[in-house]
């Protein structure tokens, strides 16, 4: 109901995710929340509403606490997935328990 709210309010506020490629040896990712998974050939990486897969070789992480992320290696392959909201979540696990009570 408040979609477009919740939009208006990310592009205003700047939450949305920025990236920033130089090459295949520097990615920077702005708004960046959570690191999921990182070690030297594969990342995930939480950032706005998208899930980051990131995958390469000798990948390292920099300056995580000024609230982007900035990955250095040789990168093959940028992975993004649109992250589901909790009440999308709740009203699908919500209609899958319905739908074993009907069974």
């Amino acid at each position: 109901m408040f979609e477009w709210l919740s939009e208006l309010a990310r592009e205003k506020l700047y939450l949305n995710t920025g990236m920033h490629i130089s090459g295949n040896s520097e990615l920077i990712i702005d708004n960046c929340r959570r690191i999921e998974e990182c070690n030297e050939v594969y990342m995930r990486l939480v950032s706005g509403g998208l899930t980051v897969d990131i995958r390469g070789n000798g990948l390292r992480a920099y300056d995580f606490s000024t609230g982007g992320l900035v990955i250095r290696g040789c990168i093959e392959q940028i992975g993004l997935t649109e992250r589901r909201s909790r009440r999308e979540n709740e009203t699908t696990s919500e209609s899958k328990r319905q739908g074993e009570k009907a069974v």
